[in-house]
This record gives structure tokens, sequence and C-alpha cells, in this order.
């Protein structure tokens, strides 16, 4: 066989073969569960990380989930560490100032989780309690406003973690956690060592809209990402990952 015919036959083959599709690299603070978190193999899973998949692979795109922690992790999307964030991030003006976002994934709402023999049922029973969560999110920048705005009169507690504020509340060192509903929930109702011990107070009314964070510049990929989540409710694939995740 020539060398001038195999390389013919070379090309021929590669051009008949399925291009490879775009990684985009994702980071995720695993430590929100049921939205984001580690399974038994350390792998990022959970509510987000499985819809940017699965809206990525919609988009012809691939992506390649990461933990990156809380705390710089838009940081690392700002420095191009990564290219997006699926992390349970709420869309707010303070953030689109800095960020883009793609169309919203998930409808939340805040919730107070406390102590089953506690006698707070109300905001206003928080006043002189320690509310704790965790640092930079909305449940925490909610009680920090509310403080402000209507003289909650509550103590306010951050923590790198939420399950770090959890942990505290289990162990009677604070009286409250503010977080995202759907994670107030599998604490106080189905995550073992907690339930026992845990209800959630109440619910608040303010809704909020989690999306994928991306850079401002990333016109493009933010396009792709849209038309992968359209196709992902289109599709029924997200009812799919809801039941998965989180339930009735």
């Amino acid at each position: 066989m020539s060398k001038h015919f195999l390389f013919a036959l070379l090309a021929v083959l590669f051009s008949v073969l399925p291009a490879r599709a775009e990684t985009m690299l994702v980071a995720a603070d695993a430590t929100w569960p049921p939205f984001e978190m580690l399974d038994e193999n350390k792998r990022v899973t959970g509510y987000g990380p499985d819809y940017i998949r699965a809206a990525a692979k919609e988009a012809g795109l691939e992506a390649d989930v990461r933990n990156v922690a809380w705390d710089g992790i838009f940081a690392a999307l700002g420095s191009n560490q990564c290219d997006a964030i699926a992390s349970s991030v709420t869309i707010t003006p303070e953030r689109q100032a800095t960020m883009a976002f793609t169309k919203p994934y998930f409808e939340n709402y805040q919730a107070l989780v406390v102590l089953k023999d506690s006698p707070v049922q109300k905001l206003s029973d928080l006043k002189g309690k320690t509310v704790g969560g965790q640092i930079g999110t909305t449940g925490i920048l909610y009680t920090q406003r509310l403080n402000d705005t209507q003289d909650l009169g509550a103590k306010v507690k951050t923590y790198d973690e939420v399950g770090l504020a959890m942990e505290d509340l289990k162990n009677g060192r604070i009286d409250a956690v503010m977080c995202d509903d759907r994670v107030a929930k599998f604490y106080a109702e189905r995550k073992a060592g907690y339930a026992e011990n845990m209800r959630v107070a109440f619910i608040t009314d303010e809704v909020e809209y989690f999306g994928f964070a991306l850079r401002k510049q990333d016109t493009a990929l933010l396009e792709k990402l849209n038309q992968g989540i359209d196709a992902v409710k289109a599709k029924g694939i997200e009812e799919q990952l809801q039941a998965k995740w989180l339930g009735n």
C-alpha cells in the first residue's frame, strides 16, 4: 500500500467519524445537597451538575464538573479557571453586574431550619437568636437584610459550608439555619443523624431563581446553554431530574 493511498484512506476515515464534543469546565461547590454533592466515588453529582450535563449534551457540548469551594468559585470563573458555575447560584442584580446568567433552571425559596423542640415558628421569634448560614449565600444575605430593614434582632453567624452550620444547630451551638428550602428539607426530612432532631420552621414567600453563571463575554456559550436548557425542559428531562433528586 502506497503512503499516498494510506493518507487518503485515513483522511476519509476521519472525515466520517463524529466530531468530538467541545468540553466546558464547570465549577460546583459540592456541599449543598441535594443540589450539589459528592457521590461515593468523589464525583460531583446532584440536581445542578446533572442538569448542566444534560443541557450541555443537548447543545452538543460536554460538561466536566469539578468541585470548587464556594469562597473561591466566582474568582475561578473570573480568572478563566472554569467556564461556568453550576452551584445553586441565585440570579441577583448584584451578580448580574459582573456575570452573565443562563435562563433559570430552578425556582427557589429560603427556609429556616430549627431543632424540633425550638419555640421558633415565625420571623419575629428570631429576636435574640443566632441564625447560621453559608457565607455569601442569599440565605444569609436575606437574614442580614431583615436585621437592617425590619429590626429582626437576630444574631448572624456565617460558615464556609452549610453542613457546618447544620452541625452546630444539631449540637445546640446556634438556634437556626437559613438556607435554600430544598436543602433545608434535605437535612430536616432525609439526612440521617439530622432529620430525627430538626424541622423546617417556615419557608419564605420571596421567590428566587437559579441560573448557571458565565463570564459576560462568553455570549456564544451562553446561547448554546440556553438552547440546551430549552431542550431539557421540552423533552421532559427536567422533570426526570427533579424526580430523581428532589422528589415530589
